[in-house]
């Protein structure tokens, strides 16, 4: 299954007894936003409590660690998500937020039919998917996901720190340009870059329209950055493990190996006194 499904695509799939439609939209006042607006049959998921595990210190781990696997499992359970269910993910982002960590944590327990809303809410809801409005019906509870242990390639910190100048490996930093530079930092506590990372902006993913590229075009993107390294070899971070995955989603939708994940990110480096780079 391909890991990005137009809107008029999730029309059809809405017909199909086994959809779960997530919607990850997250900030202040979103549980308001939800009610007001969302696809019929979403179910909201929070990314701070459902898809984090909150944290004190960030420099443990980054201010998104992922949760315990066992109540991740027992969230897909209260979703009604078992084994055989098609899940389509999305937010108002064109999935550059919650929806692609989702669909990361998703295809981190096994799951391989899941998709993230190419556009987000505003693209469905532009081309005529049914929109609902309140609670949703509440959905049949399934049993906990079966799985014990994330299943995709992640690293932590002491592995970023010991490849990051390694010519063998690359790490990209997937935020904008500015805070890449050190120019400008609007939510971690420093400016700046690990050392060694190349920069890719995620906003790079998607054209004017906020949809996704082709295939081939993100091929040619990420396959010149990685070169004929092994994926083990190739780290993706953002801020906070989040946004990360919009460019994991890219490099899968470009029909590349996934590489590794640093879900502790810029937000756990910037907060332990290693090294810290600025400019190009």
């Amino acid at each position: 299954m391909k890991p990005i499904i137009s809107p008029g695509e999730l029309t059809a799939a809405m017909q199909n007894e086994n959809l779960v439609l997530i919607d990850a939209r997250t900030g202040a006042g979103i549980k308001e936003s939800y009610l007001s607006t969302h696809l019929e049959r979403a179910q909201h998921v929070n990314l701070e409590y459902d898809l984090s595990k909150p944290t004190d210190d960030a420099a443990d781990g980054g201010r998104h660690p992922l949760p315990a696997i066992d109540d991740f499992a027992a969230l897909l359970g209260k979703l009604g998500i078992s084994k055989e269910s098609h899940v389509v993910v999305y937010d108002d982002k064109q999935g550059a937020n919650a929806a692609a960590r989702f669909w990361w944590m998703l295809k981190a327990v096994g799951h391989e039919q899941v998709q993230v809303l190419d556009g987000g809410l505003q693209a469905a809801l532009s081309a005529g998917v049914p929109a609902g409005y309140g609670e949703e019906a509440a959905v049949a509870a399934a049993s906990p996901y079966p799985v014990t242990n994330w299943l995709l390639p992640m690293a932590d910190i002491a592995e970023v720190e010991r490849v990051a100048t390694d010519p063998d490996h690359v790490v990209i930093d997937v935020r904008d340009a500015a805070r890449y530079r050190g120019e400008t930092e609007p939510i971690d506590l420093v400016a700046g870059h690990i050392p060694g990372a190349i920069n890719i902006p995620l906003t790079e993913n998607v054209n004017a329209e906020g949809f996704f590229l082709p295939g081939a075009a993100l091929k040619a993107k990420y396959g010149a950055a990685i070169g004929d390294r092994d994926a083990g070899h190739v780290i993706v971070h953002c801020g906070s493990g989040v946004t990360a995955c919009h460019t994991l989603l890219a490099i899968a939708q470009a029909g590349l190996e996934l590489p590794k994940l640093y879900v502790g990110s810029w937000s756990e480096w910037s907060r332990t006194g290693r090294e810290i780079g600025k400019g190009l």
